[in-house]
């Protein structure tokens, strides 16, 4: 039987402010350091660097003993491992991608053990000798057995250079207008998905034309909605691509509001309209949440990041995911969302560095 032990940290200097972790896995029976891993991951809350911390930690396994067949992880956050035991519900929206990642890496039957600080100091150690080295101070922590720990600039000071790898890009492209955009309706997924009428099908040309005057752009992937894929092919004919489909940029599933105006939905269910505009938890009648169309969000960004890493992709989604998105590279409080206004076919351009660190590049940009 091989039995493993994984000791995980994260931590942030502000919360949120610079963070990092630390992780390292254990030979369970002689105590010996099998591989470390530590990052500094930007600016992020303490929750969010203890959940990469995990992650990290399940992928040391992964890649040095995937033939354990006894783990236990052990942390000093009692939310983490009450959220992965189940114990503890996961509300905060900026979690609950980083549990579902944690948990697909997790096998059946791991053991998760709540410790004190002072029990976990090997993997805060090498958490902070991370941090320092981002932060340009000399650490006098050098970890004997570390697969690696990722040194970096502070990415809020300074040009980003080539040192830090290759950014992915992901541009995103708001579909052209439909004849449901023109009258205002709610129109999302689910409903009677309409297509481009005769500007839509202008706009999403001169976007096409746009992008191709830009050059490298190496994959096209799209909402599976009508008039994101009716774009996409604008764009996919200019630049000879092929379209993938991409579930998790398609817009909200708006439920029995549907085809209707703001009005004529407070009309009928002005109670529910109060409630869904007071909490993003809230979803209309047989529809679906604004936490939820975050959580597809970020998962789709991963997919994309790993897909097309270091390459630009093209996607061609709807207000409310790209709205997201660009939350999530802000970092920002989710009201934001109802502060941006995105033209149609306009284009959002985000990169992501390798070490996770994102950068806006623009915001609804209309290409002429």
């Amino acid at each position: 039987m091989v039995r493993v032990i994984i000791e995980t940290d994260g931590g942030s200097r502000g919360n949120p402010g610079p963070a990092a972790y630390g992780a390292l896995i254990r030979d369970a029976d002689t105590g010996m350091i099998i591989a470390e891993r530590a990052e500094a991951i930007g600016i992020a809350t303490n929750n969010v660097a203890e959940y990469r911390g995990l992650i990290a930690g399940l992928e040391l396994v992964h890649k040095h003993t995937p033939d354990a067949d006894d783990i236990e992880v052990r942390m000093d956050s009692k939310l983490v491992i009450e959220q992965m035991a189940g114990r503890w519900k996961i509300k905060h929206p900026d979690m609950k991608p980083l549990a579902i990642e944690a948990q697909k890496l997790a096998p059946f039957g791991v053991t998760w053990t709540w410790v004190p600080r002072e029990e976990n100091s090997a993997a805060d150690a090498i958490l902070n000798a991370a941090l320092d080295e981002a932060q340009g101070k000399r650490s006098k922590i050098v970890p004997a057995h570390a697969e690696e720990i990722v040194q970096q600039k502070n990415p809020m000071t300074g040009w980003r250079g080539n040192q830090h790898g290759d950014p992915t890009t992901v541009i995103l492209l708001r579909h052209g207008v439909t004849e449901h955009t023109m009258r205002k309706l709610f129109s999302g997924t689910g409903g009677l998905d309409p297509g481009l009428n005769a500007d839509g099908e202008a706009q999403a040309a001169r976007a096409a034309a746009y992008l191709k005057r830009l050059g490298t752009v190496d994959a096209l992937v799209s909402s599976p909605l009508r008039r994101t894929r009716e774009t996409a092919g604008f764009v996919s004919s200019e630049l000879g691509l092929d379209i993938e489909i991409e579930p998790g940029i398609a817009e909200t599933a708006f439920g029995e509001w549907d085809g209707q105006t703001f009005a004529e939905v407070y009309e009928k269910w002005p109670r529910e309209m109060d409630e869904w505009l007071a909490s993003t938890s809230v979803a209309p009648p047989g529809g679906e949440h604004l936490d939820s169309v975050y959580d597809r969000a970020v998962v789709a960004r991963d997919r994309l990041l790993k897909d097309y890493a270091g390459k630009t992709v093209v996607a061609v989604s709807h207000v409310t995911p790209i709205k997201m998105l660009v939350r999530l590279a802000l970092d920002a409080p989710m009201q934001t969302i109802y502060k941006m206004e995105l033209a149609p076919a306009s284009l959002t351009t985000i990169q992501w560095w390798p070490d996770g660190t994102p950068s806006l590049r623009n915001f609804s940009v209309v290409p002429y």
